[in-house]
């Protein structure tokens, strides 16, 4: 009994940090967390600016729109098998909505 004891200690500290699934879950939660603050709060400005309407009702309309990409990103985050598919998915299209708002016409100013 103390040997295989032995064995399972010397087989989880010869296993890399990032394989481990305490690591795995870490790294979901935080592109859950920060990955998704980035795609709501880059998705709300681009659409903010891109929407055919108003500008107050543009950015309510986008806001609550925000509102629901801030909430698939956790199921996204924890649905991919990969955490590399996680942070991709995520991050992925916030820079992509990042750079077009960053390059969108500004109208009326």
């Amino acid at each position: 009994m103390t040997m295989a004891r032995a064995t399972a200690n010397r087989s989880a500290t010869t296993v890399p940090f990032w394989r481990r699934r305490r690591f795995d879950v870490l790294s979901r939660s935080m592109a859950a967390i920060f990955g998704g603050y980035a795609l709501a709060a880059s998705g709300n400005v681009l659409m903010a600016l891109a929407l055919p309407m108003a500008p107050g009702q543009a950015v309510i309309a986008s806001t609550l729109i925000a509102i629901v990409l801030g909430a698939l990103a956790p199921l996204w985050a924890f649905a991919t098998d990969r955490v590399w598919k996680a942070w991709l998915g995520i991050v992925g299209p916030a820079l992509a909505m990042m750079l077009l708002a960053s390059i969108w016409p500004r109208g009326g100013q």
